[in-house]
């Protein structure tokens, strides 16, 4: 089994957005394709068409570029194992299915919905659970029960069935899971799952391994909520003749809320002011829209070093992986079986580090749509200075307008704490004297400035404090902010003057 290349698949649903636990499961594929040269593929499982949701493949498509991850082979790019979508390959399922009737490992079924809701409430009313199984299956409608020509008839006449797997007895299926180890299952625990359904569609179950054994996948790498289907699934590979080259299975762990209890959802996200999708995502029925960490300013790198981080680790102090880095620290045996937590702060420290390793003219040609947003028009040299100057305190590129919106428009009020703790009766009268001081300074140059202001205030003799906040409050509105010199520099001297005297009229 091991001898084949590695081959391994991401096969979403397009349902909607897709969550972050999925594009985490996408990376672990890939990495391990890249770890061990084989190939990335993405397939778009969409045989439940009640649940297709119009922009949910394209929007897969563009989170997974985002990122990085790239498949060698899936609908858009080709292959020779196509088509990729499993609407595409629907002529091909039926003959394994009626296979499976024939050699005796399913069966057909004519229940109808309505019969079978029936049975389930009577199971409710009684306090129980209806399965349909190797209890139940004798006294249904199915070819178990029917006899050959009751069976032939019903299908003659047109009659709507189902194909179902037909569950053995009391079978221990055995099975050695990459990340858990070794897992067990008693078949007479398990239902005897739908494989067929009635519109000619084939059903997870049978579409999943028919198209991992026809694209000779080697690995399936998924969420554990798919861990109770691996005994169905080796079933399936025993009954199709397929169980020497089946692939290995690794279930990954749950993507646990901010508290650690239970799995992430939209509703955290929401509740927590955090995105939980990798792009912004419009409802295309209800209008409603999803945040993304795209759309929120995260970069691609950031995104992916702390998904890899959730259940996984290299087993060093090492937190910040290059994609590279990740590939060749990647194994899925340290990868964890417990729930990883997600924390939406570290998220935020992942991308303060990718921000402030960026160079400063890349943050500087970012932060231009947030300044046409804001109805702004700056040169690019004085765009880059101001990004050099406040960088530092950023996360995002959007905070460089946080940080630095006072170099582009003179404050509009003041901070009133500041105000009131800093802003003393004789404030105005000290700042007319930094005003003339200001006045005669020739090279408005922030060394200068700063160096005609420390022999002024020492000649003075004043407290630097006594002056340098209201001074700010006057050039930034508050008492953050850049260097003070920068500041000055950078507005220009007319500016400075002006925004000194507007707070003097302003604040009195």
């Amino acid at each position: 089994m091991n001898t084949r290349k590695v081959r391994v698949r991401f096969a979403p649903s397009p349902t909607g957005p897709l969550h972050m636990g999925g594009v985490r499961t996408a990376l672990f594929n890939y990495l391990f394709a890249q770890k061990h040269g084989g190939d990335f593929l993405l397939r778009i499982e969409d045989t439940d068409q009640n649940r297709y949701v119009p922009g949910a493949e394209e929007y897969i498509m563009e989170a997974l570029k985002w990122c990085g991850l790239n498949a060698v082979e899936g609908p858009g790019i080709g292959g020779e194992y196509g088509p990729y979508r499993q609407s595409e390959r629907k002529a091909i399922y039926r003959q394994y299915a009626e296979q499976l009737v024939q050699s005796g490992n399913a069966y057909y079924a004519f229940d109808t919905p309505e019969e079978l809701d029936e049975l389930r409430a009577k199971a409710e009313a009684e306090k129980n659970v209806f399965s349909y199984d190797l209890h139940t299956r004798q006294q249904l409608n199915n070819s178990l029960s029917l006899t050959e020509e009751q069976v032939q008839a019903k299908i003659a006449a047109g009659e709507p069935y189902i194909i179902r797997f037909k569950m053995p007895e009391d079978t221990v299926i055995e099975e050695k899971d990459l990340i858990r180890g070794e897992v067990k299952f008693n078949t007479n625990q398990l239902d005897d799952k739908v494989l067929f359904k009635a519109d000619g569609m084939p059903t997870y179950h049978l579409a999943n391994v028919v198209d991992d054994y026809l694209m000779k996948i080697t690995h399936v790498i998924r969420g554990e909520e798919w861990l109770p289907s691996m005994p169905l699934h080796i079933l399936l590979y025993e009954a199709l003749g397929w169980a020497e080259t089946r692939p290995q299975f690794a279930h990954l762990p749950l993507i646990l809320k901010p508290t650690g209890k239970g799995k992430l959802s939209k509703r955290d996200g929401d509740k927590l002011g955090f995105p939980v999708f990798p792009l912004l995502w419009k409802d295309p029925k209800t209008g409603d829209i999803s945040r993304g960490y795209r759309e929120d300013g995260y970069f691609p790198e950031a995104f992916v070093n702390l998904l890899a981080l959730l259940g996984w680790n290299a087993g060093t102090e090492q937190e910040f992986f290059s994609m590279d880095e990740l590939i060749e620290a990647f194994s899925l045996e340290r990868v964890v079986k417990a729930g990883a937590r997600f924390d939406p702060e570290k998220a935020k420290w992942f991308n303060r580090h990718y921000f402030q390793q960026k160079d400063e003219a890349f943050l500087a040609e970012a932060f231009k749509p947030v300044l046409q947003e804001k109805g702004v028009e700056a040169s690019d040299e004085l765009i880059l200075k101001v990004v050099g100057l406040v960088k530092e305190r950023c996360e995002f590129v959007h905070d460089l307008w946080e940080q630095g919106s006072y170099f582009f428009a003179a404050p509009e009020s003041y901070d009133e704490k500041t105000v009131k703790k800093k802003w003393k009766p004789d404030t105005s009268e000290k700042l007319q004297e930094i005003e003339a001081l200001f006045q005669s300074v020739e090279e408005w140059k922030a060394d200068a400035i700063k160096e005609a202001f420390s022999t002024f205030m020492n000649d003075k003799g004043w407290g630097f404090g006594v002056v340098m906040v209201p001074i700010r409050l006057a050039l930034v509105g508050t008492s953050a902010g850049a260097d003070l010199f920068d500041i000055c520099e950078v507005i220009g001297k007319d500016e400075s003057l002006q925004r000194i005297r507007k707070a003097m009229e302003q604040l009195g």
